[in-house]
């Protein structure tokens, strides 16, 4: 059972120097959360930002759904932080578990009142996120390889997306968990995508880049509801 769909654009596509104002013009625009892409420098090879700048969002009167991604190891930190800067979901990488601390941590964001989610990156297989579908309010596909924003869309996502779709719908959670996709996501491939099972768009470029954030947003929705 596929949930309303959502589009989140990537505040990593925005003009910093602009921030506040470009957060609140994409909501404007018709979006309904705000995605932060925040890596570490170590987990992933680039160093975006912190939760200074959520809470900076939210100083400047941001009040919509901000949706974390968090490329980084450790995250014990950034989870408390991010949890106190005022973020409203917060989804780690299922590779970070190799102190087998994946469950705690999970547990952890839900109990600092956030939504909690898994991703994996796009060579790690879909299975590893089933014994943990108990702990978790979404299931997030990387649909290019994490670390820098305007990547090509990997195709062999939309199969991805598709198992994922199964797993969720033949789970006691369908009514529960999202399907989010991040990466490469376009007017030229939201359609596919939706139709493979996605109900949450991470897009970066494609809105922040185009001449009309409403136009864009709006042209999104159109395709994932044909």
């Amino acid at each position: 059972m596929k949930l309303p769909p959502i589009i989140a654009p990537s505040l990593l596509s925005a003009d910093f120097a602009r921030f506040g104002e470009e957060a609140q013009a994409v909501i404007d625009a018709g979006a309904k959360w705000l995605h932060f892409d925040v890596m570490d420098n170590h987990f992933v090879p680039n160093l975006s930002f912190g939760a200074m700048c959520c809470q900076a969002l939210r100083d400047y009167g941001i009040t919509a759904f901000i949706d974390v991604h968090l490329m980084a190891d450790p995250v014990e930190q950034l989870i408390e932080d991010f949890a106190k800067a005022g973020a409203n979901s917060m989804t780690i990488h299922v590779e970070t578990n190799h102190h087998n601390n994946l469950k705690n941590n999970l547990l952890k964001i839900r109990s600092l009142g956030c939504k909690a989610g898994l991703t994996l990156k796009p060579d790690t297989s879909i299975q590893q996120i089933t014994p943990w579908l108990e702990y978790i309010d979404m299931i997030l596909v990387m649909s290019v390889y994490p670390g820098f924003g305007g990547q090509k869309f990997i195709e062999s996502s939309i199969e991805k997306l598709q198992t994922t779709r199964k797993l969720i719908d033949q789970s006691a959670l369908s009514h529960s968990i999202r399907l989010q996709i991040d990466g490469g996501v376009g007017l030229e491939n939201i359609q596919h995508i939706a139709q493979a099972g996605a109900d949450t768009f991470v897009a970066g470029s494609a809105i922040y880049k185009s001449e009309n954030y409403t136009e864009t947003i709006s042209n999104m929705f159109n395709q994932i509801n044909l």
